[in-house]
């Protein structure tokens, strides 16, 4: 269940968009996700070894307090915190959008469809009110159902593979140092999530065994299913056609094996959205419980059912994301989903520096001294992160900021209560 939910927040909607967005790159697109690879195994690594040191329940929060203090995980899970319950706007809209490929109607008005988002979202609140074992076991159902349609794709493509469509045009060095990192930042968004084991760590049975395996094969696992995924794709399709596909997938398998094949397409793509939408509402509850215990979120989210679950932090994340949808529903469902991407990509970042330098600062089993090794995956997954946010642009950076700074004041509300 947790290598699921690794794997499940991990491949959401990106994947199945990815290859007409990589397509102008051709044969450098695979060395993009080999660098994107690399940076997120080196993340991988580092939680990995967090976990083992210290499986606390609120993941990167919990690192950040113990080695940074207060105010630090407060900014940590601040951040966090706004970019799980936006992503579950983000990730119902483009769970409507794949649904009408199959069901048309269901995107006639903008209001249908942000009706259609929100039921998909409650639904889960509830499933997750219920309990995390549900979840956990919805992730897994959900996790392998949206992998048969990207085998499929592969299968196919590896059948076809055409080498002219990885052809490289301009081999030049001064070519390549601009291709690669553009590349790189388009795929590195596909491996936001693989930290999301460490978070409901108390719901997890021998934490510090299953964590850190969980986190290392779940990336390994989704990187070898995007890179031949895209292989697969890119080996179907022209680059001309492929860079104006909208469904390039569903373009994809129907070009070679027939229209009944984009249903199944359309099917894989609306569960993948379903099952990231489940992980990440299942983190929206545990996070803001582990933080609220350590007095700085507001009391109410360290309530706990009767069902041993976090409904009070749930039903919030819940009433905030029909907000959000509600406010912005008439800006159609491509915009949405855009505006709702802009709000949580940064503040998934910020967790990633924070911890990767929280392994120099955080002591070893025994007070042993932290293997070189580890220690030059730290460094590498520091750099990765800053380069990350960087390829974020501006806009996002403005808008996270602001986000962050404007937590502040719940921060000095919540200590000052708790000096008085």
């Amino acid at each position: 269940m947790a290598v699921a939910l690794v794997m499940g927040n991990m491949i959401g909607s990106g994947i199945f968009l990815l290859p007409a967005s990589l397509a102008r790159f051709g044969g450098v697109s695979l060395i993009g996700w080999l660098v994107s690879t690399a940076g997120a195994l080196m993340l991988a690594l580092v939680f990995a070894r967090l976990a083992r040191i210290d499986p606390a329940a609120g993941g990167p929060y919990a690192y950040t307090r113990r080695a940074f203090g207060d105010l630090a995980a407060f900014l940590v899970a601040w951040g966090y915190w706004i970019s799980m319950w936006t992503s579950l706007g983000a990730l119902a809209v483009a769970l409507v959008g794949y649904l009408a490929a199959l069901v048309p109607q269901i995107n006639a008005t903008p209001a249908v469809a942000a009706g259609a988002a929100l039921i998909a979202v409650w639904t889960l609140v509830a499933v997750n009110v219920i309990g995390a074992r549900a979840a956990g076991w919805v992730q897994v159902v959900t996790t392998v159902l949206k992998l048969l349609p990207l085998v499929l794709v592969t299968a196919v493509g590896l059948a076809h593979f055409d080498p002219l469509h990885f052809e490289i045009a301009d081999a030049s060095v001064r070519t390549l140092a601009t291709s690669v990192p553009a590349a790189a930042t388009l795929t590195l968004w596909a491996f936001l999530g693989l930290e999301s084991a460490t978070v409901p760590a108390e719901s997890i049975e021998r934490p510090d065994i299953s964590i850190p395996r969980a986190t290392l094969v779940g990336t390994v696992l989704v990187a070898v299913v995007y890179i031949a995924s895209t292989i697969g794709v890119m080996s179907l399709l022209p680059r001309e056609t492929l860079s104006i596909s909208t469904a390039p997938f569903v373009d994809a398998v129907s070009a070679q094996v027939g229209p009944w094949a984009a249903g199944v397409v359309a099917a894989g793509a609306a569960l993948s959205c379903f099952g990231a939408l489940n992980g990440w509402t299942l983190l929206v509850g545990q996070l803001p419980l582990a933080v609220a215990r350590d007095g700085l979120f507001p009391r109410i989210f360290a309530r706990i059912s009767r069902r041993g679950t976090p409904a009070a932090g749930l039903m919030i994340a819940g009433v905030l994301t029909t907000a959000l949808v509600l406010l912005n529903y008439t800006r159609g469902l491509v915009e949405l989903f855009t505006f709702f991407i802009l709000l949580s990509t940064l503040n998934t970042l910020i967790p990633y520096v924070f911890s990767s330098l929280a392994l120099f600062l955080l002591p070893e089993r025994g007070h042993a001294a932290l293997p070189r090794g580890i220690a030059a995956a730290a460094v590498m997954a520091f750099a990765y992160s800053i380069w990350a946010m960087a390829g974020a642009g501006a806009e996002t950076i403005y808008w996270g900021f602001l986000l962050l700074i404007g937590g502040l004041p719940v921060y000095v509300f919540l200590v000052r209560r708790s000096s008085g």
